[in-house]
């Protein structure tokens, strides 16, 4: 039985073929027929699934078209400059000119004046769907390589705005003592000499204990006693950029240590040359001092 149906299946397939290549009067159509419906199911199959692919690829070209505006807006206001995509001759991701675009001038030849244009961008449709697998498997690539040009602007322009929140972190912009203000930057009678003198910081009147925190984040260079300053902490920002907190009672931190904006770094005290509790805050640029209420002045209006 076994040998039966195998001659059978052979039969049926060399009668089939031959009915297909030959012209016979009553098998032939009938074959042919059967052959042509198999093919159409199998074509029509395909095409449905590529059309749906084709329709898939076009909703993703408009994504990355949205996408890329965003992009555009986003590195605008992250300070990024973003070059535009090189095409490459001959490779997956060229595009052709529009209908009407005029060539490039050739070398040595004077640019010739273009006409205003303008209007809003809005991107034209798939000019013609993909009709194979190998056109689709392009326009894939396609898609491939800008998405994967988007990725590197986003990554480029996430990069930047990091840069510049941790510059910003790095200015010191926050109140060190939650309190009034006593004395002020600049010339004053000193309150040992009664003399006019150069006061070169803030000075914020508190209890004795009072939380002393980083006005930005930075690197400790020094937390030790000053013979004037009394316990004093000195925090590095970068950029030559130093701010110092003096006349501590108590310090929490030690020379090396990194910190962050708002860390508790020391405890007000009346150390060093010093009348009474408060903390003594300077902010020094390239080792001059600077006055404090300039980089305070948001934090103080908020008040």
């Amino acid at each position: 039985m076994l040998l039966l149906g195998l001659l059978g299946a052979v039969l049926y397939h060399h009668v089939l073929l031959r009915a297909v290549h030959g012209d016979w009067p009553v098998l032939g159509p009938v074959a042919r027929l059967l052959v042509q419906d198999a093919a159409g199911g199998s074509d029509r199959y395909l095409r449905e699934n590529l059309d749906a692919m084709a329709r898939r690829a076009g909703e993703l070209q408009a994504n990355l078209v949205r996408l890329e505006a965003l992009g555009e807006r986003v590195s605008g206001l992250a300070g990024v400059q973003v070059p535009p995509a090189t095409v490459q001759e001959g490779g997956p991701g060229k595009r052709a000119a529009p209908a009407g675009a005029a060539s490039p001038p050739a070398a040595g030849s004077a640019p010739a004046a273009r006409p205003g244009a303008g209007g809003p961008y809005l991107p034209a449709p798939l000019s013609a769907a993909p009709r194979t697998p190998q056109e689709l498997d392009r326009l894939l690539e396609q898609l491939d390589e800008q998405a994967a040009r988007q990725a590197d602007v986003f990554t480029l322009i996430e990069s930047k705005l990091f840069e510049k929140r941790l510059a910003e972190l790095m200015v010191p912009s926050s109140l060190p003592v939650q309190g009034p203000i006593g004395s002020g930057f600049g010339f004053r009678s000193d309150p040992f000499t009664g003399r006019q003198a150069l006061h070169t910081g803030l000075d914020f009147p508190a209890d004795v204990g009072t939380p002393i925190v980083a006005a930005a984040g930075g690197v400790v260079i020094h937390a030790g006693l000053h013979p004037q300053y009394g316990q004093m902490v000195e925090v590095d920002h970068g950029n030559g950029l130093v701010t110092r907190y003096a006349h501590a009672s108590r310090l929490r931190v030690k020379a090396g240590d990194l910190v962050r904006r708002g860390q508790l770094i020391a405890e007000v005290g009346s150390t060093g040359r010093s009348t009474g509790p408060h903390l003594h805050f300077e902010v020094l640029v390239q080792g001059v001092q600077q006055d404090p209420g300039r980089f305070l002045e948001r934090a103080l209006a908020r008040r």
